[in-house]
């Protein structure tokens, strides 16, 4: 058998002419790409399931004029309004290998200007099935009444999956169900959402013992296959088990070689053993191998919780953890705590006094320390104690307490914190009491209050500390909520109660605190002062640049804004016109007090006025720029891409016509256009057709046309459209207009889809059927094709002429599928007349069928037309009336 079509697609035109071809942006997603399915859910929202791994190909198919541009946006997930920061600004989507992160809901904005924005939106459900996983877990109970124990098996299976999995266990290639064993149960657990079944084997038999496989299927949804995993069971099979081969803390010196091993004590299946570390991954130079980990030369930094932990998929993981402490002394601090009763701030004899010293120790309940004065240890007696964990100071500190202060106590004391019996070095550190220790006090230097730099330079805040000891300063910001030091901490101290800042920035400014520290000093109320850091930036105007049009004649008015700087003021502006020094404009009274603007006026806008102007705005740190095309030149013209069927072909002269249509923007800001100069220009050639196209008084949103004629098929044309006014040559616009077999209206019937060009009208090959559409002339045809079948040639009779041709005899079956898909139409009409030839001669011929796919909401094939059997050797005509809800393609068959 031999089916040949010739298909034109007719449809009923939307004319527009004279003025308000304006229209709002229209916008309707379709899909392409590899999809599973587009469906319907149970709220009525498009739904887009697509497999993991997979390219989504979404394309927003827009109408309006001016041409809309269209925005993709994503919220972050099916139940989040917050959109991803990041857009895709283009008209088709496209994600290669998507992941299932990347479902949610897909919106396409466009917008042009007239109306508000059409927003359409689409839910993407990435569909995905990973690996099971199996784990066995069992119970013992005594029966009561009875003298035997009651042993329970369950064996849980988990799957991540979309849409939810269907589970089906089995044991050995039996497919179990409680239905016909009553020793099994299958049950999903409460709040596992699908994910989880468990096959409970209830008072263990012998024949239990086998092996058990979970089946997980999402029933192939997107083409996803089975997938199984298998456990045997044995009267063996037990959890691990663990034994350490050390003290669950273990307290070594920095340098020694650490080597801790991890014992398996039972298990069937056989464990598998894992170290990890927290926090963070295991030190560097670290060696975990089976169960044995070993750390060279341990350092203080390697300090932390070392786990085992040993599975084998039954029961729970066993796990044993090793506290790893690496003796170190480091950070020893001071306090010196005047008499708290008595509410005193500083020493006096006849008061009491504590001295306090804290080391940070690993690890800190085995630290000790000891007091000494003037190099000798210090003796105990009723007036000097020594204790440790004051309630009032961190923990393990040691207190050095003063009774009745006499003069006596004066001198230097020394605290020494030691590791007894460890190589670790002692830490120590003095305080000196004598008359002259005192309180701190804190304060700015004279001229430090305020402090002013450059962005981008350094800065140095400044407090003085008097007393002594002197503690260190704490610094802080004041005037922000939780703000940060430019160092990323909230507090930061300084030794010389000097805060550095590198390259400082413009949010930088502000109140910054400096504080005394209650350590390496006295333990009273903190003293405090504030410095303010202001920084001074270059102004920033609008407009940075900016198209100014007007017609000759009329005045100008030029304005460069400051929005913001440091200071914010404009000291000085100067203008020029094309790089030429201006004077300065007039001031005007009324503007004397204007400081955040400079404006320039034309009287009247001529021929040697127009160019380009520049505003140099400057406040005293740097300075910034407007700058301005001022002329009168008209606007570009804006296509436009919604003209009904533009292409018109003529088969026998191999031309075809094409339609151009296009508005004047913004006619009326400037002199009335008189013409337009048309260049023509065919791709990957250098000659152009230049041609002027006189017009009238252009209105706006009046649809101008013209017709190009004689272009060559199959070639595309670079086009190129400029205005022209009184002022000369206006702005350019340019596309790039394609041969298409095109869809014509009733009216003309000279114009049909003739598979001249190898794309064959934007039609393809469905990858589903069973063969493939073939493109032939009567010089091309296969010479060995069935005798008394087909056609000589085309319609037009020529040996020229292309068709679309399928041959039906072997060794093609009964029940073989060929498809042509048409490209999908976005028109905006409710009737259609879908026209075309055939031609349907021999034996057997089998069936053409005709089907219209609408897209409006999901795909639905629609049967349209169908004829079967042997119609004679002649080409026929057949018009087939359609109303498509929405986008449609066409599929013949």
């Amino acid at each position: 058998m031999e089916v040949t079509c010739l298909l034109l697609l007719a449809l009923i035109p939307l004319h527009c002419r004279g003025q308000g071809v304006y229209a709002p942006a229209q916008a309707q997603i379709v899909h392409a790409g590899q999809a599973c399915v587009v469906k319907e859910d149970n709220i009525s929202e498009r739904v887009y399931t697509i497999r993991e791994s997979d390219t989504l190909v979404l394309q927003c198919l827009v109408s309006g004029h001016p041409r809309p541009q269209v925005r993709w946006t994503k919220t972050a997930g099916s139940a989040s309004d917050k959109f991803q920061e990041t857009s895709v600004f283009n008209e088709t989507l496209r994600i290669e290998r998507i992941a299932r992160t990347q479902g949610g809901r897909y919106y396409c904005k466009a917008e042009n200007g007239v109306g508000v924005p059409a927003i359409k939106s689409i839910r993407v459900d990435v569909q995905y099935l990973d690996e099971p996983v199996l784990t066995v877990h069992q119970t013992v109970s005594d029966v009561r009444g009875n003298f035997y124990q009651e042993k329970t098996v369950f064996l849980r299976c988990t799957v991540s999956s979309n849409p939810p999995a269907r589970f089906i266990w089995k044991r050995g290639s039996d497919t179990l169900s409680h239905s016909q064993d009553n020793g099994v149960d299958i049950y999903e657990p409460l709040y596992t959402q699908g994910e989880t079944k468990v096959l409970k084997l209830k008072n263990l038999r012998p024949q239990d013992y086998a092996s058990y496989t979970c089946q997980v299927s999402v029933r192939n949804v997107c083409g996803i296959p089975d997938k199984a995993i298998t456990f045997r069971l044995t009267n063996t099979t037990a959890p691990p088990a663990l034994k350490l081969s050390v003290n669950e803390t273990l307290v070594v010196n920095p340098g020694e070689n650490v080597t801790v091993r991890c014992l398996l004590t039972g298990g069937d299946p056989l464990p598998q053993l894992h170290w990890s570390h927290g926090p963070g991954p295991l030190p560097l130079g670290a060696l975990a191998q089976g169960g044995t980990l070993s750390i060279p030369s341990v350092q203080a930094r390697d300090s932390g919780y070392y786990n085992c932990t040993a599975t084998n998929n039954v029961g729970n993981p066993a796990k044993k953890t090793v506290n790893l402490l690496v003796r170190s002394l480091k950070n020893a601090t001071f306090q010196i705590t005047p008499d708290v009763i008595k509410e005193s701030e500083n020493i006096q004899l006849g008061q009491d006094l504590k001295l306090s010293c804290h080391v940070d120790a690993v690890p800190q309940e085995k630290v000790t320390y000891q007091w000494f004065k003037n190099g000798k240890p210090a003796r105990m007696s009723k007036r000097l104690l020594v204790t440790r964990n004051d309630p009032e100071l961190p923990a393990i500190t040691s207190s050095l307490e003063l009774i009745d202060l006499h003069f006596s106590d004066y001198g230097t004391y020394l605290c020494v914190a030691s590791f007894q019996g460890s190589p670790v070095p002692d830490l120590s550190i003095e305080v000196n009491i004598s008359s002259e220790t005192v309180p701190p006090t804190i304060s700015v230097p004279k001229g430090r209050g305020v402090v002013t730099v450059r962005e981008g330079s350094p800065a140095e805040l400044q407090c003085e500390v008097r007393g002594k000891p002197r503690p260190p300063v704490l610094w802080s910001r004041v005037d922000k909520e939780a703000a940060l030091l430019p160092s990323g901490l909230a507090l930061e101290e300084t030794p010389d109660g000097k805060l550095r800042l590198e390259r400082v920035s413009r949010d930088m400014s502000g109140t910054y605190r400096c504080q005394t520290a209650r350590y390496n000093g006295f333990n009273v109320r903190p003293r405090e002062a504030q410095v303010q850091l202001t920084v001074h930036f270059p102004p920033e105007v609008e407009p940075s640049s900016q198209d100014v049009r007007q017609a000759l004649g009329r005045p100008v008015l030029l304005r460069c804004s400051l929005l913001r700087g440091s200071p914010q003021r404009i000291a000085s502006a100067v203008w020029r016109f094309k790089g030429q020094l201006l004077p300065p404009p007039p001031v005007v009274p009324a503007a004397t007090e204007a400081t955040d603007h400079a404006d320039l006026r034309l009287d009247t806008l001529t021929r040697d006025s127009s160019g380009s102007y520049e505003c140099s705005v400057s406040n005293d740190v740097g300075s910034a720029t407007c700058l301005f095309q001022v002329s009168a030149k008209a606007y570009s013209p804006e296509f436009y891409f919604d003209t009904p069927n533009p292409t018109r072909s003529h088969k026998l002269s191999k031309n075809y016509s094409y339609v151009l249509q296009w508005t004047q923007r913004e006619p009326d800001a400037v002199d009335p256009v008189l013409n337009y100069r048309l260049s023509i220009r065919q791709l990957n050639q250098h000659n152009a057709i230049v041609k002027a196209i006189p017009v009238r008084r252009v209105e706006k949103g009046q649809l101008l046309e013209y017709i190009l004629t004689d272009l060559r098929v199959p070639h595309s044309y670079e086009i190129r459209l400029t205005p022209y006014t009184t002022f000369g040559a206006g702005d350019m616009a340019s596309r790039i207009i394609h041969y298409t077999e095109p869809i014509n209206s009733p009216n003309l019937s000279d114009n049909t889809c003739h598979f001249e060009d190898e794309k064959i009208c934007g039609y393809t090959q469905d990858l589903t059927d069973n063969f493939d559409w073939t493109r032939q002339n009567a010089l091309t045809q296969n010479p060995k094709r069935s005798p008394n079948t087909g056609p000589p040639t085309d319609i037009s009779g020529t040996p020229e002429g292309y068709y679309m041709f399928i041959e039906t005899s072997r060794p093609r079956e009964l029940g073989d599928r060929a498809r042509l898909v048409s490209p999908l139409y976005n028109a905006s009409a409710k009737f259609y007349c879908v026209s075309f030839f055939y031609h349907m001669y021999g034996k057997h011929i089998g069936s053409l069928n005709l089907l219209v796919r609408s897209r409006n909401k999901g795909a639905l094939d629609t049967h349209a037309w169908s004829l079967s059997g042997n119609k004679g050797n002649a080409w026929q005509q057949a018009h087939v009336p359609i109303n498509p809800s929405g986008p449609f393609q066409m599929m013949s068959h």
